[in-house]
C-alpha cells in the first residue's frame, strides 16, 4: 500500500522560511510526478508545484519566485522551500504522486495527509 508523509509544516511569520518533505513507501517503482497542493478553509485544493522524474516543474502563480520544489536523491521523495511567506500561504499542504505522465488536467492518484503551515502576520 503505497503511503506519502509530509513532515516540516509548522508556525512562522511573515517573511520566514519553511521546508516541507515528503517521502513515498510502498512501492517499489519511481513515481513520475510527485508535488505539492494546498487547501486553505473554505478554499478549493490548489497546485502549489510539481516535479516530474526529468525535473521539469510546474507551479502555482501564487508562489511562482517564493517557492521552489526539487526531488531528493533517495526514490519518491520531494521537498518544498517556502521562502517569503505570507499569511495567505496559510494552508494545509499536501503532498501528492502518480505514476502516469504528468497532465495539468488530472489531479495526481496518491495523496499525504497533510501538514498543516500556518503564517502569521
Amino acid at each position: 500500500q503505497v503511503q506519502l508523509v509530509e513532515s516540516g509544516g509548522g508556525l512562522v511569520q511573515a517573511g520566514g522560511s519553511l521546508r516541507l518533505s515528503c517521502a513515498a513507501s510502498g512501492t517499489i517503482f519511481s513515481f513520475n510526478v510527485m508535488g505539492w497542493y494546498r487547501q486553505a478553509p473554505g478554499k478549493q485544493r490548489e497546485l502549489v508545484a510539481v516535479i516530474t522524474r526529468g525535473g521539469s516543474t510546474n507551479y502555482g502563480d501564487s508562489v511562482k519566485g517564493r517557492f521552489t520544489i526539487s526531488r531528493g536523491n533517495a526514490k519518491n521523495t520531494v521537498y518544498l522551500q517556502m521562502n517569503s511567506l505570507k499569511p495567505e500561504d496559510t494552508a494545509v499542504y499536501y503532498c501528492a504522486a502518480d505514476s502516469r505522465a504528468y497532465n495539468s488536467n488530472t489531479r495526481p492518484y496518491y495523496w499525504g495527509q497533510g501538514t498543516q503551515v500556518t503564517v502569521s502576520s
